[in-house]
């Protein structure tokens, strides 16, 4: 007698439908057509299962204030920084932890059951990191949070950021952050990432940086933080998000860049609906396409995946948090329309973007923790592109969200027609 059974799957990794067995939170058979006993059955009727989305580079602490306290009238990333400037000491805790707490249940809806968030800890108070160090243990039975410590203002440049970074660790906080291209200087730039790595090497903790997000191809931080994890053995363990400068660079260089890139095994994460709305502001055409060298950094075997960044905060007015919107944008932008081009992009919203987090009980396979997502839909690809109702979203063999199925019924001409956005001759696919 299993816990949870569910028939009739569509995975990414075989041709025949599969039936999932799920015992004690995990998955206990992949199968077709099992003869078994459960306490729950779902028959997911040919849909797709897909692991969970999983959102790599996100700020939880700005999501859903927009408007507090105007509106962003330029959109830009500047006008940005100095609202949220105006608005953090403004905010509570209870601010804080009630517009994560809602966000929260976004994700979960739209089947994000991973969210890595910077937090920012340039306020002395850190009540954000009080907040949040909240709302992960709130939503631990739900999904898996990770917080980055996050130096907002320069970890150089502003006064008490190394001593808030060091109590945000303490406190509990995951990751440790940085932003070296918003020192004051190039060196001050590298030298925060030497003392930041060796905070890490010193603890045992990931890393995480905003690195170079800027249209500056001279903005280079990324190979200081390449040499830096080779030098203290932190291979794998590190993350450069964003990364837009790279862009901008020439190719002889990027050429000698990508082989120190892989070397280190760095994680990148790109954010292409951020990347592609804040960069470039000072072209006017030719106009850059700011998100970072996707493609070529898959190709160079280095693990790449999106963030959805900002939702409805100072810098970004839009977003629901769907993670199948960031994959295809990134794939639209970097032009990755090849077969494994496109699996590519939605590894990067699911199997990359855990391996960035270091989920290792992630994925659908026998032993591995039951969190899925039934999809509407028949294929990865057909998840970017109809972007489907999450059916049913399962935490530890839980169900934890349902979403009605799309009615196809539509009127037409005042007669009633079905349409479902799938060719007639692809249906049985």
């Amino acid at each position: 007698m299993f816990d949870l059974l569910v028939k009739n799957a569509k995975l990414s990794d075989r041709n025949e439908l599969a039936d999932i067995a799920v015992s004690a939170g995990r998955i206990s058979a992949i199968e077709p057509a099992m003869e078994a006993e459960a306490a729950n059955t779902i028959n997911a009727d040919g849909n797709f299962v897909t692991p969970p989305f999983i959102d790599s580079h996100f700020h939880l602490d700005s999501a859903l204030s927009y408007g507090q306290p105007r509106i962003n009238q330029s959109g830009t990333l500047l006008e940005g920084i100095q609202l949220w400037g105006e608005l953090k000491p403004t905010q509570t805790v209870e601010d804080f932890r009630n517009r994560a707490l809602e966000f929260c249940r976004w994700s979960i809806a739209r089947g994000t059951l991973g969210l890595r968030t910077h937090v920012d800890i340039s306020d002395d108070r850190l009540l954000a990191v009080e907040a949040l160090l909240d709302v992960r243990k709130t939503m631990k039975p739900y999904m898996d949070i990770q917080l980055v410590a996050f130096p907002q203002d320069g970890f150089l440049r502003a006064g008490q950021s190394r001593t808030n970074l060091l109590r945000a660790l303490d406190m509990g906080v995951d990751v440790v952050g940085g932003i070296p291209h918003f020192e004051r200087t190039m060196a001050d730039g590298a030298e925060s990432i030497r003392q930041l790595c060796e905070i890490s090497a010193d603890r045992g903790l990931l890393v995480d940086m905003h690195c170079d997000e800027s249209d500056d191809p001279m903005s280079r931080h990324i190979e200081t933080l390449s040499a830096e994890t080779t030098r203290l053995g932190l291979e794998g363990m590190v993350t450069g998000s964003h990364l837009t400068s790279m862009h901008s660079m020439d190719n002889y260089y990027v050429s000698k860049l990508l082989p120190l890139m892989a070397e280190a095994q760095i994680h990148v994460v790109a954010n292409p609906l951020i990347n592609i709305t804040l960069q470039a502001r000072h072209d006017t055409y030719p106009k850059r396409r700011g998100m970072t060298r996707v493609k070529e950094i898959a190709e160079a075997g280095i693990n790449v995946a999106f963030g959805h960044d900002c939702v409805m905060d100072p810098w970004y007015s839009f977003g629901s948090h769907d993670m199948l919107e960031v994959a295809s944008m990134g794939l639209h932008v970097a032009q990755m329309t090849g077969t494994r081009q496109i699996q590519t992009c939605y590894d990067a919203i699911t199997t990359s973007a855990a391996s960035a987090m270091q989920l290792g009980d992630y994925g659908i396979a026998p032993g591995k923790q039951a969190d899925m997502v039934i999809l509407d839909c028949k294929s990865p690809t057909d998840a970017i592109r109809l972007r489907p109702a999450r059916l049913k979203v399962i935490r530890k063999g839980n169900i934890i969200a349902t979403t009605p199925k799309a009615d196809p019924t539509v009127m037409i001409g005042g007669q009633s027609a079905q349409v479902d956005f799938v060719p007639a001759g692809m249906r049985s696919v």
